[in-house]
């Protein structure tokens, strides 16, 4: 997920329903049987550099049921998963490649960068990945390459098959229109990597995730599988999470993957507010509801929850979400287990 809007995003989202105020009045909470998804957040990306085989592989080593790759293109046109298409914060590109930076606008905003777009498959092959963040660590710098969509699905299939779990991938396409209008389509690769290795069938343990209304419904005319919209709690949003935007949105996507806050608002303190009505709203249009993205970090984790992690992950389990979007999969597998074996926690 991006801490980022820009304008197409944005304007994607006006398109679906007219402007009104979001639900706030208090959700029940579910009963513990009701155990959410755990979504690997860019892998276990609290644990290694995001979007590297690694973190994806020891994601699903510690018990999450689907890992999340963000999508871009590369200048041949091959899927890889990287955050954003700037990869100067997540790769050693700025010192193999000094000569490549340049300033892009993307989704009318100004970047200045390195760009996945203006890279080979074979030159993006020769970089590694760096920890993104400077307060975690940065004992794996340096090792992993990035990764392409297909050897994402390829390690999700043989670990798959190594284990007997039902393992899922969760795909978003990001900045869709930026990249059509290169000449980079994501949705049609990506449809067909997920046909390449079975995957585009509704029952298949797939997801796939956007900001922008408009990639979702042309993925609606290729796919199958199940589609999320995303929504942050920023104004641009706020139509959708009516009940009216909520019935529009079911017309293309089977869940909407939102900003935690939306569920469960946090007061400028850190502390924990009345819970709003956006998952009893969205299940009654009939969506799933995952939300983004916890994170122990204490500069991530809200004071409310006194600097227990996992109390986060049974909040909003207590709550009634389908999903949870994690940064440490291990913290959230091992809090679920506990609040379904101890519903007194």
């Amino acid at each position: 997920m991006s801490g980022t809007r820009a304008f197409s995003r944005i304007a994607s989202a006006l398109l679906v329903v007219a402007c009104a105020a979001p639900p706030r009045t208090a959700a029940r909470t579910a009963p513990p049987s009701s155990t959410p998804i755990v979504i690997a957040h860019r892998g276990a990306s609290g644990h290694r550099p995001e979007h590297t085989l690694a973190a994806y592989d020891l994601a699903i080593a510690m018990g999450a049921d689907f890992v999340e790759p963000d999508l871009v293109r590369t200048k041949d046109g091959v899927l890889v998963a990287r955050h954003e298409n700037e990869i100067g914060g997540t790769t050693d590109v700025a010192r193999r490649f000094p000569q490549r930076r340049t300033t892009k606008t993307v989704d009318g905003a100004t970047v200045t960068g390195w760009f996945a777009e203006d890279f080979t498959l074979a030159e993006l092959k020769t970089l590694r990945a760096t920890e993104r963040l400077p307060f975690r660590s940065h004992a794996y710098d340096g090792q992993e390459p990035v990764p392409t969509f297909d050897e994402v699905l390829a390690l999700v299939e043989r670990r798959a098959r190594e284990t007997g779990r039902r393992i899922g991938v969760y795909p978003e396409t990001k900045h869709p229109s930026y990249f059509r209008a290169l000449g980079l389509p994501l949705e049609e690769p990506l449809v067909a990597a997920l046909r390449a290795h079975g995957l585009d069938r509704r029952d298949a343990p797939v997801f796939v995730q956007s900001f922008e209304a408009s990639s979702l419904q042309r993925l609606r005319g290729l796919t199958r599988v199940p589609l999320v919209q995303l929504m942050d709690a920023t104004a641009a949003y706020a139509a959708m999470t009516t009940p009216a935007g909520l019935a529009a949105v079911r017309r293309y996507a089977d869940a909407i993957g939102v900003e935690k806050g939306m569920v469960q608002p946090v007061g400028a303190d850190g502390s924990l507010g009345t819970p709003t009505s956006l998952v009893s709203d969205a299940h009654a249009a009939g969506l799933a509801v995952h939300v983004w993205t916890l994170r122990s970090d204490s500069a991530f984790l809200p004071r409310g929850y006194a600097g227990d992690p996992a109390a986060e992950w049974r909040r909003l389990a207590a709550l009634g979400v389908d999903g949870i979007f994690g940064d440490y999969p291990d913290v959230g597998v091992r809090a679920l287990r506990e609040r379904k074996q101890r519903p007194d926690r």
